[in-house]
């Protein structure tokens, strides 16, 4: 460990907040140090609470931070994978798509809503669509911030149960509470395991990566791919979080890539991590945030908020309010090879942001490799909208300005209205769509829409 790495680790463990910038938010997001402690004192009546959960079937609505960790732990199966026994499945639901959301059978499923404001839109319209269809308030369990507007609205409603977790644990931090071991019990994790195998990560070790990461990015290395592992498929989305939204800010940021490989280029780094055992998992976790935080203070910026994401809101609520735009233009498909090869250089990245159901995703990871090899050596990432727009967004609008997007919206999708709700899941998908074009607009970014049936269609057309 460097001397410069320890240093920092004793600031961090200390709570000096003069390792980043003067007015950051640290002061009020740093609870999440202690957290495996916390947790690992409720962890007994936790599990005795999920074990007398008599579902077989969990549905998660929330966003961002609040569900990118349950999603990782759902593994390939929905239901943990190697870790756990399988008692249960977990569906998380992180998107506005009407064709995710009509899709949706609450039969027998209890719901867990989770969000730490207790605010957000897209959190908010997913429980009243599915309190609507349901009709029962004793199906719903919610995880939120103490004395949040959802903890209120839970209460007056007699939800089952209301989770409250401490205000000083940032979303994308908060894997070692309740938003992340709430939906790990249910799903037959060990919680006292994960607790204590987080407390035992080698912090020494952590610290060194994150002071690496941060050091890489001054030199220009700012490229992170992150490889996949079989047993864990989905631990880069929440590494991409945290890892984008901690980082993304001040016209600097690591660049995270989940990939399922990385060919060498001048301008990358590449972390892979074991996942042998459930402890693998719990220090990867823990561990990845010590080092986020570690980068941040090399780098000098706040990793702890996101500036960038209120924007994409409000725009995103101009265009639901019937604010008036102008039209957004349309990328001719035929044109788009064209257009992709004069806007990638070296030194550039490619995001591709798909407005379509979650379940196309593993068209949309297929997607995103032919585009790797087409353009290479430039990296490409890519993500589901709105889920991006509460993980990466913040970087590709705050970050590096040498981000290019490419937006990828359905032709069609059938109409689900929302109660209580002048506007659809449609309608919803849409501004969400049309605000972020115009934040990226806004801060210079390059960025083109196309539209098209699916994006197995898109791969099609751009092996042509």
């Amino acid at each position: 460990m460097t001397r410069t790495a320890d240093s920092l680790l004793g600031r961090l463990k200390r709570r000096d907040f003069t390792l980043w910038p003067e007015g950051s938010v640290a002061p009020s997001r740093l609870g999440w140090i202690d957290s495996p402690q916390w947790c690992l004192q409720r962890a007994d009546e936790l599990q005795v609470w999920a074990d007398g959960v008599v579902h077989k079937r969990i549905i998660l609505l929330g966003m961002g931070g609040s569900a990118l960790g349950p999603l990782v732990l759902s593994g390939r199966d929905g239901r943990g994978g190697k870790f756990t026994d399988g008692r249960r499945s977990l569906t998380v639901i992180d998107t506005t798509s009407s064709i995710t959301i009509a899709d949706l059978d609450f039969t027998d499923a209890l719901v867990i809503v989770s969000s730490k404001s207790g605010t957000t839109l897209e959190t908010e319209v997913l429980f009243t669509y599915a309190l609507n269809t349901i009709g029962d308030p004793s199906r719903f369990v919610l995880i939120t911030d103490e004395h949040s507007p959802l903890a209120r609205r839970g209460q007056d409603l007699g939800v089952a149960r209301i989770f409250e977790n401490p205000a000083d644990i940032g979303g994308r931090f908060s894997m070692f509470s309740y938003f992340g071991m709430v939906p790990a019990a249910l799903l037959g994790y060990d919680v006292k395991q994960l607790c204590t195998a987080a407390l035992a990560t080698d912090l020494s070790e952590a610290a060194e990566l994150g002071e690496n990461l941060g050091l890489s990015v001054l030199r220009g290395q700012d490229k992170l791919f992150i490889t996949s592992h079989p047993d864990v498929p989905r631990f880069g989305l929440w590494a991409e979080q945290l890892i984008a939204e901690s980082t993304g800010k001040d016209g600097t940021g690591c660049i995270p890539v989940p990939t399922k490989g990385a060919p060498s280029a001048p301008d990358r780094f590449v972390l892979s991590l074991p996942f042998d055992d459930v402890a693998d998992l719990a220090q990867a976790f823990y561990g990845l945030q010590i080092s986020i935080a570690i980068c941040g203070s090399v780098l000098f910026v706040d990793p702890f908020n996101e500036p960038n994401v209120a924007e994409a809101k409000s725009r995103t609520l101009d265009r639901l309010n019937g604010t008036s735009h102008a039209p957004i233009s349309t990328l001719p498909l035929t044109e788009l090879k064209a257009w992709l090869r004069s806007v990638l250089h070296r030194g550039s990245y490619l995001t591709v942001q798909a407005y379509f159901p979650l379940e196309q995703e593993a068209a949309l990871d297929d997607l995103r490799e032919l585009l790797a090899s087409n353009y290479s050596p430039v990296a490409v990432t890519s993500g589901f909208g709105p889920r991006y727009l509460h993980s990466t967004g913040q970087l590709h609008k705050g970050g590096p300005s040498s981000v290019v997007a490419l937006q990828v919206l359905a032709e069609s999708s059938p109409e689900v209205a929302i109660p209580e709700q002048v506007f659809t899941f449609n309608d919803f998908l849409a501004a969400q769509a049309d605000g972020d074009h115009d934040a990226l607009v806004a801060r210079g970014r390059t960025v083109i829409r196309v539209v098209i049936s699916d994006i197995a269609a898109l791969t099609m057309l751009l092996r042509s």
